[in-house]
């Protein structure tokens, strides 16, 4: 990888061993919750997911809305709603208001699979929603956040969730989550640096000084006064950024890596802004 240019590549071998333990299980479920980041509602939504869950009845759930703007964010619903023709919402794994909601409208597009087994003399059963989405985009949390516990396994770095496993959410839904389902080929660079700035890349595929200097250039072109006002500088560089907060090392230098962190770091917890990366496309 040259220094000065960000090229992210992977490929995972998991990733091809849960689309196909993804196809497997899709037969067990009524309907499926995509998760994807609020941030990136078009760029964290998984290329292939028609192709992956054919005509099961899909709720789409943008995950970590307390990190955008909201007025902003309802556009997004909007046309995902358009596009897609399916139901979509916004979800917060830090607030529990909207979840009853969610569950709700789960057990509602399961209802006509279970009527239709129901015909055939079978029992009533808990709906079985399965759960999708791109490595830490918040899937985990949120069926913790429904369950009150944490029985499924949770991380703050990406693929953390390597196995399926069922969740009893209530007598009314049954849950099943997945590990997270990247391309198995990145070949559009814009979409793979914007995984990378919310975290939804493997740390091990790129720099944080070069990811820091592409999501930096970014936010000066969408956000560039709020970032400005943040940080305390005329002008938007690592190298200023280092100097306003007086991260200096032997020499005299700016310390570019430990800005690079910190501005990933403050960018990922909202506490430059409440941002949405992606253009508006409706």
């Amino acid at each position: 990888m040259k220094k000065d240019k960000l090229h992210i590549h992977w490929y995972p071998g998991h990733i091809a061993k849960a689309e196909k333990k993804l196809k497997e299980q899709l037969s067990l479920v009524d309907a499926v919750i995509e998760v994807i980041d609020a941030r990136l509602p078009y760029s964290s939504s998984y290329d292939n997911i028609t192709r992956l869950l054919g005509e099961k009845p899909r709720l789409i759930l943008l995950n970590k809305s307390d990190l955008t703007n909201q007025e902003e964010l309802k556009k997004f619903i909007k046309d995902l709603e358009n596009k897609t023709g399916y139901p979509v919402l916004k979800s917060d794994a830090k607030s529990s208001k909207d979840f009853n909601f969610i569950v709700k409208k789960a057990v509602e597009l399961s209802e006509p699979r279970i009527q239709a087994l129901m015909k055939k003399g079978l029992l009533r059963r808990p709906a079985r929603v399965m759960v999708v989405g791109m490595p830490n985009v918040g899937k985990s949390s949120i069926i913790n956040k429904l369950t009150k516990s944490s029985k499924t396994k949770i991380g703050a770095k990406a693929g953390v969730t390597r196995q399926q496993q069922w969740v009893r959410i209530n007598p009314q839904l049954d849950l099943l989550d997945t590990p997270g389902i990247i391309p198995m080929k990145q070949e559009d660079q814009i979409r793979a640096k914007k995984l990378a700035f919310v975290n939804a890349v493997s740390e091990n595929a790129y720099s944080n000084e070069i990811v820091a200097k592409e999501l930096l250039a970014l936010l000066a072109e969408k956000y560039s006064d709020i970032v400005k006002d943040f940080y305390k500088v005329d002008n938007l560089s690592l190298d200023d950024i280092a100097k306003s907060r007086n991260w200096i090392i032997s020499g005299g230098n700016p310390d570019i890596e430990r800005t690079a962190v910190y501005l990933l770091r403050d960018f990922r917890e909202g506490k430059i802004g409440k941002f949405i990366l992606d253009d508006f496309e409706g």
